[in-house]
């Protein structure tokens, strides 16, 4: 069973799939973790983040390593823990650009496709292009959604510091980038289920995705 859940940031995407893959025996897996990663590693590594020929020559250069328990979901570069440091504003900041790299897109969706495929009870996987590039064929696509205003919130709540006004012009902003990318934009799939979260809680949210997810289950 491999369900992909796509959509913009803060629409409660990584909180609804960690509770979802661990309420169902499943792995998880968080894209946008292993974009940051990439990201982090140009940053540390002094490469030019406004030279797109520099970040593909340098792609595929970091070791990525995601653990898929969603109990305690882990990532590391060339073996360094970086599941504190791929959530600075920094990274966040510089994410879109390295994400918008073919060369990178390519690297990272091998290394999720192969996680998929080798998870043996079926996966969990949430970003932005799962259920449209990644993993087209996955048995279930879910698509997040939330006002802007619920999602900046939300966002400001995780960033501690920062105020939900400047958030919500960030995630406006990452939004037009990241579906204006001509490799693999973020995009709702012809064929996932639309779930519209501004009113809703977290535990609502998941118990409508496990309720979808279970649902599939006794269809197949």
């Amino acid at each position: 069973m491999i369900v992909a859940i796509d959509g913009p940031a803060g629409t409660g995407k990584s909180s609804t799939s960690k509770a979802v893959a661990a309420q169902l025996g499943l792995s998880y897996l968080d894209t946008g973790a292993q974009y940051r990663a990439i990201t982090w590693w140009m940053v540390s590594n002094g490469i030019d983040i406004d030279d797109p020929s520099a970040i593909a020559a340098a792609a595929g250069k970091p070791e990525i390593v995601s653990g898929t328990d969603p109990e305690g979901p882990t990532i590391t570069v060339d073996g360094v823990d970086v599941a504190g440091p791929i959530r600075t504003q920094e990274v966040s900041s510089k994410v879109s650009a390295v994400s918008a790299v073919p060369e990178v897109r390519a690297r990272i969706t091998e290394l999720q496709r192969s996680i998929a495929s080798s998870a043996k009870l079926g996966i969990v996987v949430e970003g932005r292009d799962i259920g449209t590039t990644v993993l087209p064929d996955a048995d279930l696509k879910i698509f997040l959604t939330a006002s802007p205003e619920a999602r900046a919130a939300r966002r400001s709540g995780e960033l501690k510091g920062s105020d939900v006004h400047s958030t919500r012009e960030a995630l406006i902003k990452r939004d037009a980038a990241d579906s204006s990318r001509k490799t693999s934009p973020l995009a709702k799939a012809d064929d996932a289920v639309e779930v519209d979260t501004t009113e809703l809680t977290l535990a609502q949210v998941i118990e409508c995705v496990v309720t979808l997810v279970e649902e599939k289950r006794a269809g197949k």
